[in-house]
């Protein structure tokens, strides 16, 4: 089993800036993408962003261009920088990882992004 903690949610006004971090443990062995989902209130839980081992990024259209994905494959972090918030970026965040050759992914219990002034 894979453990993933969040931290760095909170509230922020339009315009601010946060950084999300996600700490993964347990069989952490073969971790290969981690990566950030979201929930607002009403939608879907959406892709944010990812990043494979290897350094591979994706971003949803939404984000690209103010949010940015890092890790640090030796301490399996991974964060998330969060530039010029938008009050429709309040939602609960998520940290994600899939192994290596398997397509069940873990998640974190979530941490909560609120935009507003």
């Amino acid at each position: 089993q894979v453990q993933l903690v969040e931290s760095g949610g909170g509230l922020v006004q339009p315009g601010g800036s946060l950084r999300l971090s996600c700490v993964a443990s347990g069989s952490i062995f073969r971790i290969n993408v981690m990566g950030w989902y979201r929930q607002g209130p009403g939608k879907e839980r959406e892709l944010v962003a990812d990043i494979a081992s290897g350094g591979t990024t994706r971003y949803a259209d939404s984000v690209k261009g103010r949010f940015s994905i890092s890790r640090e494959n030796g301490k399996n972090t991974v964060f998330l920088q969060m530039n010029s918030l938008k009050p429709e970026d309040t939602a609960v965040y998520y940290c994600n990882a899939f192994k290596w050759d398997s397509t069940t992914p873990y998640w974190g219990k979530g941490t909560l992004v609120t935009v507003s002034s």
